[in-house]
């Protein structure tokens, strides 16, 4: 039995005969708690009712959704919560959030078998509610009656922050939702709405993780101690989250990350009034994909960041219910204008908002969403099991006057496609279908194109898509009239894990013209279950600079602006070193690094520079330029985690200069290699922590390395406390 100082209520329903479950979770309640007294719901429904305890428990195993007064005590409810009380709401009496007024998104019942325990958040580990309780996995009942539990699936809740999902004998859930806290007033509710039962007699094991939780949360209650701001969340909050998942070291250091949680495709960049926004896929449920938000953040100089509020939320009556997708932001006369994808059910289609705020935290959703209201008929449309068309994902660009739509799709059976519509008003609501702008090869080019952005140059176009796989671009020329590209050259833009990239316009370039630069989605390369323990996912690259040269070439550099991270020069070597079937190891270490070489192969068979090496040697990640034109990333020894991919990643390059030119860098978790200016391939690797010595090498023959600089990276992040300014210094 746990001292509890204050008074519980336990609401026990005298109009229908009695719930085995509720009863049981009543006599729990009083042995864990000493004294808990019954509540009638006729005694919370008079005008001038309170709720007599400081914390109300309401443990139910039926629906709720026939109980007539459930609104009725509503006032006393909410009155209760304001003046600082605690409710906690376990099995299937979470679906009371919504007529209590505590949340406007309702949680879906287990018609199957339930989970049988919590999946907890690791984020919030040191949680009060989780005092005592060891691990991810509290398994909380030995098994779980159909019908008896509800969870959060493809609908967060609007207001509450999640503290753990579901588990099953044989496997975890992430996006089942099924504990949850909000901050209503000075008080605070507790939701666990799945995976614990009373009616049972569990193993001794069990049992003590389902006692141990459940006088967790009274306590927390009686206690004020809920420590939620809720959502939406402030900017404090969001720097807070930042600062609970950082200490992994394979959290990136001067990349753009999300707070905590899951990060996909960079949505909406822009440039506006002085400020960069950086938009993203954003799930504050956790880290994985599923109920996605617009995140945001912002720069004033492409080199240091801070977070901003969560931009766009699913609404839960409009056509986007179900997720606000990729999408774009344009300039309109003095507004700006996002185009997204709304998805409720199995339809995906284009919405449209404007910012309310010069901050562009603040957006308002047009009435007339979704603005193209069903798919076009021809092409077929390739459609799946989930989605009746795949028609997602949005760029538009104006030619004399009239804004050009440009949406991503597959046809039918056959290869992806990009979609042209036009509309002639700065509104973006009324659009005009004028068919395929390009249809790709299906076997070279994959059946699905996402993310289709033209760019566009002075003597030609650069059109880029992401199959699934990898990022095809096509080089050629666009026609505003028939809405037709006519591709010259084709290839891919990176042989890593970079995808779903976009652009900005930005006339800020250091050599005062205008210029492209894109952003991408650098995918984790850990399992589900390593980024939930991790409590983030995702990064983007880095911003590079996209233009053709004169040949009408591809070529892919860096932001310049970006050398102003270097806080720090731990090697510089401008004297041609050769090396002949040997290793060196370089008086330079680290996690953060920016490196660039210059390099000849000879008479060698490769060159390698390894990153991320343990003093054991047991650890290294050696990148290898070979004989045969390639850079190969080797990643089968460059973890002593086992949820890691292992696989080389490698990339071709073709021969532009007698020398190879190699821009690396290193971050946590990230690798972004840029090869004479134009190649590309990004990955991730995740050493142990200490694993972070450099060296270099020759095989079978002699390689010279022309020049080597090391340079240790500061922090993107305000947050941090440490920003940089263009100088370099901090």
């Amino acid at each position: 039995m746990t001292d509890l100082v204050a008074s519980v209520g336990f609401l026990m329903d005298d109009t229908q005969p009695p719930d085995p479950e509720q009863q049981a979770a009543l006599e729990a309640g009083r042995h864990l708690i000493g004294s808990v007294d019954t509540v009638s719901p006729h005694s919370l429904v008079e005008a001038d009712a309170s709720v007599d305890a400081d914390v109300l428990w309401w443990h139910r195993g039926r629906p709720v959704d026939q109980l007539q007064w459930l609104a009725d005590c509503r006032p006393t409810i909410q009155a209760h919560l304001e003046a600082g009380g605690g409710l906690l709401l376990s099995g299937r009496a979470l679906e009371a959030v919504v007529p209590f007024g505590i949340d406007p998104i309702a949680p879906i019942p287990y018609l199957d078998v339930g989970p049988t325990g919590l999946y907890r958040k690791s984020m919030y580990a040191d949680h009060p509610l989780y005092a005592g309780l060891e691990g991810s996995h509290l398994d909380t009942c030995a098994y779980a009656a159909p019908g008896e539990g509800v969870r959060f699936g493809r609908l967060l809740p609007a207001r509450g922050e999640v503290l753990g999902s579901a588990i099953f004998p044989d496997h975890e859930a992430p996006h089942d939702v099924t504990t949850v806290g909000w901050r209503v007033g000075d008080g605070g509710v507790l939701g666990i709405g799945a995976g614990i039962r009373f009616v049972e007699d569990p193993p001794e094991p069990v049992a003590h993780n389902r006692d141990v939780l459940t006088a967790n949360a009274l306590e927390v209650l009686a206690a004020g101690a809920v420590g939620l701001e809720g959502r939406p969340k402030s900017v404090e909050s969001l720097s807070a989250d930042r600062d609970r998942v950082r200490s992994d070291p394979a959290f990136p250091r001067y990349h753009l990350t999300p707070p905590a949680n899951w990060l996909n495709d960079p949505n909406g960049l822009i440039e506006r009034d002085g400020t960069y926004h950086a938009f993203y896929q954003y799930n504050p449920g956790g880290p994985y994909h599923g109920t996605i938000h617009w995140g945001h953040a912002v720069s004033d100089d492409l080199i240091t960041w801070s977070d901003r509020p969560v931009a766009l939320t699913p609404s839960p009556t409009g056509p986007d219910r179900d997720g606000c997708w990729s999408g774009c932001a344009v300039p309109v006369g003095g507004d700006t204008r996002i185009v997204y994808t709304g998805g409720r059910g199995n339809r995906q289609l284009p919405c449209v908002a404007t910012a309310v705020d010069d901050a562009l935290d603040e957006w308002e959703k047009a009435d007339a969403n979704p603005v193209i209201e069903s798919i076009p008929e021809e092409p077929p449309l390739r459609r799946t099991e989930d989605w009746d068309g795949e028609f997602r994902d949005h760029c538009l660009l104006e030619f004399d006057g009239t804004w050009h739509h440009i949406i991503g799709s597959g046809v039918a059976d056959g290869p992806g496609t990009a979609l042209v519509y036009t509309c002639p008003d700065d509104d973006l609501t009324d659009w005009t279908y004028r068919g395929p702008m390009l249809t790709g090869d299906r076997v070279r080019d994959g059946d699905m194109w996402e993310c289709p952005e033209l760019l566009t140059f002075e003597d030609a176009d650069v059109l880029h898509v992401s199959n699934y796989e990898t990022v095809r671009y096509f080089v050629g020329s666009y026609d505003p009239e028939t809405c037709s590209f006519d591709v010259e050259t084709t290839g891919c833009l990176d042989h890593g894990c970079w995808y779903a990239p976009q652009s900005l316009v930005d006339d800020r370039d250091t050599a005062g013209t205008t210029r492209w630069l894109t952003w991408g989605w650098l995918k984790e390369g850990r399992d589900e279950r390593a980024q939930w323990d991790a409590g983030w996912s995702g990064a983007l690259s880095l911003p590079r600079v996209i233009d053709l040269d004169d040949a009408g070439r591809i070529r892919q550099r860096p932001a310049p602006e970006l050398e102003a991270l270097r806080e720090r020069s731990l090697l510089a070597a401008d004297e041609p070193q050769v090396l002949t079937d040997e290793d060196r190891s370089l008086d330079a270490s680290g996690r953060h690094l920016e490196i660039e070489a210059e390099i000849r192969l000879d008479d060698a068979r490769e060159f390698g520079l390894v990153v991320g090496e343990s003093d054991t040697g047991t650890e290294e990640t050696p990148i290898r330029y070979t004989r045969e034109n390639e850079l190969v990333v080797e990643r089968a020894h460059s973890s002593p985690d086992h949820r890691v991919a292992t696989e080389p990643v490698a990339m071709p390059i073709t021969p532009v200069d007698d020398a190879l030119s190699l821009r690396l860098f290193f971050d946590g978790s990230i690798l972004e290699c840029f090869a004479n200016d134009r190649h590309c391939l990004s990955t991730r690797i995740y050493p142990g922590d200490g694993s972070d010595g450099l060296s270099i090498y020759a095989e079978d023959g002699r390689a010279v390395l022309e020049s080597l600089s090391v340079w240790e990276l500061g922090s993107a992040w305000a947050s941090d406390g440490a920003s940089v300014d263009s100088s370099g210094s901090e």
